[in-house]
């Protein structure tokens, strides 16, 4: 690392020349007016800028490079240097002081406009106090206007009426021979401005022209890591950098796949093509129209190419661990990741199959997202084994003993990297090997009280538990729930008693009206008519569904509710007997015994 002391002057050249460009994970950013004034001030007052950082690429760079907004002229240069941190600050000064165009800005509504700035020679002069206030911007026309009548208040549109009114034009500042023309025209105008015009070269030419900008240099070899811990640190004001985009930009710098294909290897639209067509066939997934990233992630499907790339690796005895943090994100080579990610891909498709089983069909049921990365990952590597004759019962078990054991939702790393391992060699029977997801995953008989949102994983768990077992809707009651009915019917969980009905009791489970127990899958017609106790609308949706009284009391039992606890409303006696049959279906999901608090039960 070396720290370097150019002037603004040689900086803005660089961005003009394509020296100085940005690399292709930097987002395009645009101040705003106001802003870009402030800086100018700080400018032409030569108070500190702020350190800029660069990587130096050795002449060739890992990164597709572009250059800063208003320097597209220089498309096609490699770059000396690649600007990480500085973008805004250089960009805008680059349009304002040294292109002779307008300035892309947006004023303080964010209304996009183009402007011309200016500094006023009389305020300019005065008081540095007053600097902010001698900077000014004027429409592209260079004639403001004011008022519903749009009355000229400022005409600056030719160098005749510039010099009448004191305002010299900031974007010519570093051109010699036309700063000298300008001032020829400023002093010839009126003899009284020789005076004026010395010293505003003195207090605001030469600064600008002298202006030093800090700026920290990286070597060309500063790893990838480092490249994007760097970043993060230093563009506090932008918005935080991913993976994704330096691998974007990394992959669309590979040389060797332009030479081969003749372009450059564009990762967004091979992410959008994967994920829309898993999205277009499970909406678990996301919504395409939410944008790539609802729902399933890119860094998801980037950490399971990861995991199968470490797996590959530590068979072949080159890697220690399967892992998939960033650095080995970072580390993927264009070539692996081209090789696994239509495996990948393919793999999530069987996981969009395998939630489609647990009847969890929308995003917003999904327990945990995290949790279908090692799976995708697994499904990769072992292939067809998942559907072999025990392996899926043992990735069902998996699956639940993380939902029903909240096992993913805290930092989850770990937990992914050891579950491949694990859950592979357990699928394959490999002797004394169970996941310790599943061994290590407990379910307290009382956290049915406290699942009361969509927050808790174990909340959505057995809200899909439910309608995987048989629940039947009480409205369409021709046979139970599928997974295709839960998007058509709107299905949702829904209260049993109302909470204002519970509100009034005295039983022991007042407080728990809007726990799990008390709620079941049902559609949003079956739900228009629940309104009052359950012994009142019940009779409402048995005559609705055509039904004799006996068979809907069937249809109530397949949401493991005792029909008389609901008809002649008793809620203490109906949340025990209810709480012990969800108690007995979390059991057979995780494939072990609930632990009870209290050693007598409930």
């Amino acid at each position: 690392m070396s720290l370097d002391s150019p002037q603004l002057k040689k900086l803005l050249q660089d961005v003009a020349s394509g020296a100085l460009q940005l690399p292709d994970f930097q987002r395009k950013w645009k101040w705003d007016d106001e802003r870009i004034k402030a800086i100018i001030a700080t400018v032409t007052l030569d108070y500190p800028l702020g350190v800029v950082m660069a990587l130096q690429t050795g002449d060739t760079t890992r990164f597709r490079a572009r250059p800063l907004s208003g320097a597209e002229g220089c498309e096609g240069r490699t770059p000396d240097l690649l600007l990480l941190d500085g973008q805004q600050r250089l960009t805008s000064l680059f349009q304002a002081l040294y292109r002779d165009e307008p300035v892309d800005t947006v004023d303080g509504r964010g209304n996009d406009m183009r402007a011309w700035y200016y500094i006023d020679i009389a305020k300019a002069v005065g008081s540095p106090a007053d600097r902010d206030e001698a900077i000014i911007s004027v429409p592209e026309s260079r004639v403001l206007t004011t008022g519903s009548a749009q009355r000229i208040s400022l005409d600056l549109s030719t160098t005749e009426l510039e010099c009448n009114a004191g305002m010299f034009p900031l974007n010519i500042v570093f051109d010699t021979d036309r700063t000298t023309a300008w001032q020829q025209a400023y002093v010839t105008s009126d003899a009284a401005n020789w005076p004026r015009w010395s010293a505003f070269q003195g207090r605001v030419l030469n600064h600008v022209n002298s202006f030093v900008a800090p700026m920290i240099n990286l070597p060309a070899a500063t790893t990838m890591d480092a490249v994007c811990a760097v970043f993060e640190r230093v563009n506090t004001g932008g918005v935080p950098l991913n993976v994704f985009e330096l691998l974007t930009a990394t992959f669309a710098g590979n040389q060797e796949h332009v030479s081969e294909f003749g372009d450059y290897y564009q990762l967004p639209t091979v992410w959008e093509a994967a994920k829309q067509r898993l999205s277009n066939r499970f909406p678990v997934f996301g919504s395409p129209e939410a944008g790539s990233d609802d729902g399933l992630s890119s860094s998801d499907f980037l950490q399971a190419v990861a995991l199968l790339r470490t797996w590959e690796l530590k068979q072949a005895g080159d890697a220690a661990a399967v892992s998939c943090k960033r650095r080995d994100l970072l580390n993927l080579p264009l070539a692996d990741f081209r090789r696994l990610a239509p495996r990948i891909t393919d793999a999530f498709e069987w996981v969009g199959e395998f939630l489609e089983r647990q009847c969890i069909v929308r995003a917003g049921d999904l327990p945990y997202r995290s949790q279908l990365v090692p799976l995708a990952a697994v499904r990769a590597i072992v292939g067809e084994e998942t559907d072999a004759a025990g392996g899926e019962e043992r990735i069902d078990q998996w699956y639940w003993n993380g939902v029903l054991g909240e096992m993913y939702g805290q930092s989850t790393e770990t937990r992914v990297s050891r579950d491949v391992e694990q859950l592979v060699a357990w699928i394959r029977r490999e002797p004394s090997v169970v996941p310790e997801t599943v061994t290590e995953a407990v379910f307290l008989d009382d956290r049915l009280d406290t699942l009361t949102t969509r927050n808790s994983a174990a909340y959505k768990g057995i809200y899909a538990l439910l309608i995987k077992q048989g629940a039947v809707d009480w409205y369409f009651t021709e046979g139970p729930l599928k997974a295709s009915q839960i998007i058509a019917q709107n299905v949702d969980v829904r209260l049993i008693f109302p909470k204002n009905w519970v509100a009034k009791t005295s039983g022991r489970h007042k407080m728990h009206a809007t726990s799990i127990v008390n709620k079941t899958p049902l559609s949003l017609r079956a739900g228009r008519s629940m309104a009052g106790a359950p012994s009142s609308y019940l009779k409402t949706l048995q005559l609705e569904s055509g039904l004799r009284s006996e068979w809907f009391d069937d249809v109530l039992a397949t949401h493991l509710i005792d029909p008389a606890l609901v008809h002649e409303p008793d809620f203490d006696q109906f949340y025990d007997n209810r709480a012990k049959q969800l108690l007995d279906l979390v059991q057979t999901a995780m494939g072990k015994r609930t632990v009870y608090r209290d050693a007598q039960g409930r």
